[in-house]
């Protein structure tokens, strides 16, 4: 078998495979490459020693059976007998659903998330969207300090449970997206610096020296980056990747980094006839992100709106702290904007970043599609002090529960939902760690009190993130969805996610045939997308909306109501949401 890797500054190099040892020569077409050959076959251990250093794993490595700091293991990726046929699923049209492996079920494995996801298919998403899955230190966390980007975490199965999560899906007729973090790698298990420039100083990130896009060594880096995304949807038969926090990929060459990839996924589904896209993380508000190649955008298919989040956030729960600030001065105005044209920061000033942000969208080129809407995720959720959810926050008001599934799943965006909340879960999901590393665990643990101490919480009641009860509290209890009030939430879910499919109106990518009226006062909203109209009232009082004298037909409602009269006019309890077809 060929062995390879890339260590430009090494001077000798030293592959350690099954008990045995041979040096590697340098590839003389390749410059910082060495290659050489050993016996070894699926399952074999082994990794690389510099200049006499620590034998460490791969930078490639696909598996980890030990975690990061152990020995990689080859895999044989044709071994798996896969068994659906699959000719994947597009973007347009779409539901997704984020879930967390090692919270989606008390196991936390990729195997008993696959045995759950017969409820998926029932409740009418299209696509799961996997949180991270590469190796990191200990068995719980949320996967953002992972390493090895090649690599399925160990103790959520490996590589073989993701396959088998993978065919399980798609034979359910579910596409799979997996988030991936480019951006940094976890402070533990970090072994990239040894081999070669894989970061630098240049720049740098909330996590640290930035990596390494565009200074020396960069190209590798690239690739290197490239290559594992297209292993991901390649070798695992992946429909897409959710690319974490690209602001924080600082690029200052011509041909940006995402534009490479983005380019070479499109190549890479030309060449398995599939489609397969990649949704950004991107606080820029830069429609040129998802603006095509040959409009001298990235190309990316996709990204997160945390706009329309914040808006509906703030239009239900009053919070104004931090970036609610600027939706919270007039909820109502802002969601209407965010639901005419996207982006709520266009170039208007934000009062968070004490500047002006963003930049409009072009409503007449980019379809509504392209921006992925929805009112929980596991940031907005997690990095909340006791990571309450919204049916926390909201408790003994499940109308505006249901008004927040109805606005989500009926906008002019693609639709995401956050594991459990289609039942309204009464368990929360909080941070949690599980550092092997002393030193850093606590750093991580008192880093966490701190930054809620100063907001006003007591320390005693912030999580702590290493205690494996604050993971064991952020599992789903499978057993609510089966009893009252989680039951009603659940149905009505599965009613707005059927009339998603059954209305061609509702997956519409022209975001100019959205209308909005609102009033800031009496906290109503309607809008119409051509024949389907929806309207929500966040008051606790009835509301009269005026919706024209066109007849009316109730296709879902959260309490009974009738269709408007022939005055036109809405007659909506308080705290409900009705969708009607008027044609």
């Amino acid at each position: 078998m060929q062995f390879e890797v890339w260590a430009p500054q090494a001077g000798r190099v030293t592959l350690h495979c099954d008990g045995t040892t041979r040096a590697l020569e340098r590839d003389t077409e390749r410059e910082g490459w060495w290659t050489g050959e050993a016996e070894a076959q699926d399952g074999s251990r082994y990794g690389f020693a510099l200049d006499g250093g620590p034998v460490l794993p791969d930078p490639r490595s696909r598996r980890q059976p030990d975690g990061p700091d152990g020995l990689s293991a080859v895999v044989d990726h044709g071994r798996y007998a896969w068994r659906t046929e699959w000719a994947g699923r597009p973007l347009r049209g779409a539901v997704l659903y984020e879930l967390h492996v090692g919270t989606y079920t008390p196991e936390g494995t990729l195997d008993a998330a696959a045995a759950r996801l017969d409820h998926l298919a029932a409740l009418g998403v299209t696509h799961v969207e996997l949180m991270p899955l590469c190796p990191f230190p200990g068995r719980h966390g949320w996967g953002y300090e992972g390493v090895s980007l090649w690599a399925v975490h160990e103790p959520y199965g490996g590589p073989e449970a993701l396959k088998r999560f993978v065919d399980r899906a798609h034979e359910l007729g579910l596409g799979v997206v997996l988030d991936v973090v480019h951006n940094h790698l976890g402070p533990s298990g970090n072994y990239l610096p040894m081999f070669g420039p894989y970061f630098t100083d240049t720049h740098h990130t909330p996590w640290g020296a930035a990596v390494n896009l565009d200074a020396p060594g960069s190209d590798e880096v690239r690739a290197y980056l490239i290559g594992s995304a297209l292993a991901w949807l390649r070798d695992y038969r992946l429909d897409g990747l959710r690319l974490d926090a690209v602001h924080a990929l600082w690029d200052t060459r011509a041909c940006h980094f995402l534009e490479e990839l983005s380019a070479a996924v499109d190549a890479l589904a030309a060449e398995v006839e599939r489609p397969l896209f990649l949704i950004a993380e991107s606080d820029l508000n830069d429609p040129r992100l998802i603006s095509p190649r040959e409009e001298h955008g990235l190309g990316l298919h996709a990204q997160w709106n945390d706009d329309f989040h914040h808006a509906l956030h703030t239009a239900l729960t009053g919070e104004s702290q931090g970036y609610y600030a600027d939706f919270a001065r007039a909820p109502l105005a802002a969601l209407a904007k965010t639901l005419k044209g996207g982006y709520f920061h266009d170039g208007t000033y934000s009062s968070f970043r004490g500047r002006r942000h963003g930049r409009p969208l072009d409503r007449t080129r980019v379809p509504g599609y392209r921006l992925l809407g929805y009112s929980q995720t596991h940031d907005q959720v997690g990095n909340r002090a006791v990571g309450d959810r919204l049916a926390a926050l909201l408790s003994g008001a499940p109308g505006l529960l249901a008004c927040a599934a109805t606005l989500t799943l009926t906008a002019p965006f693609t639709p995401m939902l956050f594991m459990g909340e289609e039942w309204a879960a009464g368990t929360p999901w909080q941070f949690f760690t599980d550092h092997t590393d002393p030193e850093l665990a606590e750093a991580v643990r008192q880093g966490r009190r701190r930054e809620f101490t100063a907001h006003g919480w007591a320390e005693e009641d912030v999580p702590d993130p290493q205690d494996p009860a604050t993971r064991d509290r952020s599992c789903l209890d499978w057993s609510e969805p089966e009893r009252e009030p989680h039951a009603r939430m659940l149905a009505w879910y599965r009613r707005l996610i059927a009339l998603r499919h059954e209305q061609p109106d509702l997956t519409d990518p022209d975001l100019s045939d959205t209308r909005v009226a609102y009033d800031e006062q009496a906290r109503w909203l309607a809008f119409r997308r051509g024949d389907v109209c929806v309207a929500v009232n966040l008051g606790k009082e009835p509301a009269a909306i005026p919706l024209g004298a066109r007849r009316a037909e109730v296709l879902a409602a959260w309490e009974p109501v009738r269709a408007p009269g022939a005055d036109g006019m809405l007659h909506l309890p308080g705290e409900t949401s009705v969708v009607l077809l008027q044609p």
